[in-house]
């Protein structure tokens, strides 16, 4: 029975998307897994019988006559950099090759494929981002699957009540939502942890940079008795300075912030202990029995390209490094977003504080993979108003905040992005 809940998991996150857009009507995007009553039973003859929402052809950039989709983070605006590199990430899998569940019997995480966790270290010694020795490596399908896995983990599995749930508003939307999925009894979502008072154990997640605000985070109860988990999907040198390695006890990475390969559903972990590292492995093997070995390769040799692109800049006359490049695509659309909103007057953006960067030596603002936009003067509820104005958003009320902010995604291909700030130019006071 608790083997078939943990299954359930991958339809439910995959199905989301879908049954979402058919209960809400007119695409209108709102929490990532929420929907009413009446579509609860669909989401299965949806799998079956609708078309995607959004395709992944670059010619489909005006996507639902005129409806400019902002409110998910799909990075389709790496897809340009990586068209221009060619084959050099291409990988041939051969019949025979990665038919066995194992890969390295004598590693906790027995399914980590060797090429894969070599290319993680490499990396990261590379940007400077996150301490990589004394760790152990835990691969997942996304960091999603991470995330739950880090929750079974860490959640004390004999208490008398479930251990709370904590993050600093605003934080994820989806957060809530997957830690109360399950209703499994060892941990339940608390809110927000700048109110969290009780004095008992509790798990504090925190993002750094956030999502949806972008901002550079630190943990905020302070107590003994929390265990922290540290989200680091957005601390890459495209969107904010890398000030020092990232050095906590339980890590989370993803592919698909860190280089755009949202589809290949690949994240790791670096963990600290070994027992935690343990169960979480044992979580990720009784929900889908390890990870897909091809993905793992494909996230391999992509790592790879970026770290060569860096350190044998003279063998890639197919364009700039890899970060250097999404860096200057990140400035151009936030300098685009100021103009936008300046012109407007409507809105506001954060103001961030600028750091030199360790890995590229520039100093800049942070520019993140999102906007956190607050709509000015009268308008109460900004998701709405921009949806009126055919512009999909995430409302600020999914993460803890206010309605009169919304989150936007700055990740999509360069058309659409560029629809969203002629539109957004021409919406005015009147």
């Amino acid at each position: 029975m608790i083997l078939g809940h943990f299954l359930v998991i991958s339809l439910a996150l995959n199905a989301g998307f879908l049954y979402r857009d058919y209960c809400k009507g007119k695409h209108h995007y709102q929490e990532f897994f929420s929907f009413k009553n009446e579509c609860k039973n669909a989401s299965l003859t949806l799998l079956e019988t609708s078309p995607p929402p959004f395709s992944s052809s670059s010619s489909s950039s005006k996507a639902f006559d005129g409806i400019i989709n902002l409110d998910h983070g799909d990075p389709t605006m790496y897809e340009r950099y990586w068209q221009e590199m060619g084959d050099k990430t291409t990988v041939v899998i051969n019949g025979w090759q990665f038919i066995s569940y194992f890969s390295d019997v004598r590693k906790v995480c027995w399914f980590l494929e060797p090429e894969f966790a070599n290319s993680i270290i490499r990396l990261h010694k590379l940007v400077g981002n996150a301490i990589t020795e004394d760790r152990y490596i835990v691969v997942g399908t996304g960091s999603t699957q991470l995330f739950q896995a880090v929750l079974y983990a860490v959640s004390p599995p004999n208490a008398s009540e479930p251990i709370s749930v904590v993050s600093a508003a605003p934080f994820y939307s989806s957060y809530p939502l997957i830690t109360d999925f399950l209703k499994s009894g060892l941990h339940k979502w608390a809110g927000d942890a700048y109110t969290f008072n009780k004095d008992e154990p509790y798990i504090e997640l925190v993002t750094s940079p956030n999502n949806p605000d972008g901002f550079p985070r630190q943990a905020v109860v302070n107590q003994n008795q929390g265990i922290l988990i540290h989200d680091f999907a957005y601390y890459w040198p495209q969107y904010i300075p890398i000030s020092s390695p990232a050095d906590h006890d339980i890590m989370l990475f993803t592919v698909s912030k860190s280089t755009g390969h949202a589809g290949t559903r690949i994240g790791w972990a670096l963990v600290k202990d070994k027992e935690i590292a343990k169960k979480m492995t044992e979580f990720i093997v009784l929900s889908t029995i390890g990870v897909s070995k091809d993905s793992q390769i494909r996230a391999a040799k992509i790592l790879q390209v970026v770290s060569d692109s860096h350190q044998y800049k003279g063998n890639f006359k197919e364009g700039k490094a890899f970060f250097e490049d999404s860096y200057d695509h990140m400035a151009r659309r936030w300098k685009q977003l100021r103009d936008a909103v300046n012109v407007s007057k409507l809105f506001s953006l954060p103001d961030f504080t600028s750091g030199t960067c360790t890995f590229s030596g520039r100093t800049f603002g942070s520019q993140p993979a999102f906007a956190w936009l607050k709509c000015e003067g009268e308008i109460d509820d900004c998701e709405s108003f921009l949806h009126g104005h055919e512009i999909l958003t995430r409302g600020g009320k999914h993460f803890g905040g206010s309605e009169k902010y919304v989150r936007i995604s700055m990740l999509p291909r360069d058309e659409t992005f560029d629809q969203f700030i002629e539109r957004l130019s021409s919406i005015s006071s009147s």
